[in-house]
């Protein structure tokens, strides 16, 4: 029987030269889309084809992705007095989407290179790949 797909590697460590010069300070993945990221709309398509294990290959500068899908308890508390459950939940929403973990690609080596930096990660379970400036 095979072994269902758990798993999802997101390379998101290029330096968005494409984008240039929006992505200049801001990761290309971290754009926004309406009212999200475009890597949130990557995470949650993830997560309901029923990928909750997440990896993101970042690089340097990249920590934007990380925070994004970190707990902001400041921000969650301000939103909570404020009585503005709605924004709270999307805030909230984020940070519980999946199981997020981050690696850093070192060399930008390219997309073979960053998925190959997984390996440790997946092991010999099947996964996916994403991209995380694919919408």
């Amino acid at each position: 029987m095979p072994q269902p797909v758990r798993k999802v590697v997101i390379p998101a460590a290029g330096l968005g030269t494409r984008f240039l010069p929006a992505t200049k300070a801001l990761p290309k993945e971290m754009l926004p889309v309406v009212d999200k990221p475009a890597i949130q709309y990557v995470v949650e398509e993830a997560v309901s084809a029923g990928l909750n294990d997440v990896l993101m290959i970042i690089g340097r500068n990249k920590n934007a992705l990380a925070n994004h899908f970190d707990r902001v308890t400041e921000l969650e508390l301000a939103l909570e007095e404020k009585g503005d459950e709605k924004r709270l939940n999307r805030v909230v929403e984020s940070s519980e989407l999946a199981d997020i973990h981050f690696l850093r690609q070192g060399d930008p080596k390219g997309l073979g290179h960053a998925v190959l930096r997984a390996r440790r990660h997946v092991g010999d379970e099947p996964f996916a790949v994403l991209l995380g400036d694919d919408l």
